[in-house]
C-alpha cells in the first residue's frame, strides 16, 4: 500500500486505484531496469572471453548489483527533488491565492466605498 492509501485510512480510499496503477508502473518500471543491468553485465563480461563461467557469473553480478544501487540513488535524488520543488511549489501558491484574495477584498471594499459615497452624495442633493 502507498503512502497515500495509508493516510487515507486503507486501500480502498478514493484513488486508490490510481495508486495501485502507479504501483504497478513502478514495479515494472523497476523490472525493466533489473533486465537492462543483466544484459549489460552480459555484454560487458561477453568480450572477456578469459573469464571461467564462475568468474563471469560473479563480474555480472557485482555488476548489475553495482548499477541497481547507482539506479535506486538515482531515483531517490529524483523523488527528494520532487518533494522539494512540490513543497515550493505549494508555498509561492499559498502566497499567490493570499494575495489573490487581499486584491479581491481590497477591489470589493473600494466597490462598496465608491457605491457608498456616491449614493450618499445623490441622495444629499
Amino acid at each position: 500500500m502507498t503512502d497515500a492509501g495509508r493516510r487515507a485510512g486503507g486501500g480502498h480510499a478514493p484513488g486508490a486505484g490510481e495508486d495501485l496503477g502507479n504501483e504497478v508502473e513502478g514495479y515494472l518500471l523497476w523490472r525493466a531496469r533489473i533486465a537492462e543491468a543483466e544484459q549489460r553485465a552480459r555484454e560487458f563480461t561477453g568480450r572477456m572471453d578469459w573469464l571461467t563461467t564462475g568468474q563471469r557469473d560473479e563480474v555480472e553480478r557485482h555488476y548489475v548489483d553495482d548499477s541497481l544501487r547507482r539506479a535506486r540513488q538515482d531515483l531517490e535524488r529524483i523523488a527528494a527533488r520532487c518533494v522539494s520543488l512540490r513543497d515550493e511549489y505549494e508555498r509561492r501558491y499559498r502566497g499567490l491565492r493570499a494575495r489573490c484574495v487581499g486584491w479581491a477584498v481590497a477591489v470589493c471594499g473600494g466597490a462598496a466605498f465608491v457605491a457608498t459615497a456616491v449614493t450618499a452624495v445623490s441622495l444629499s442633493r
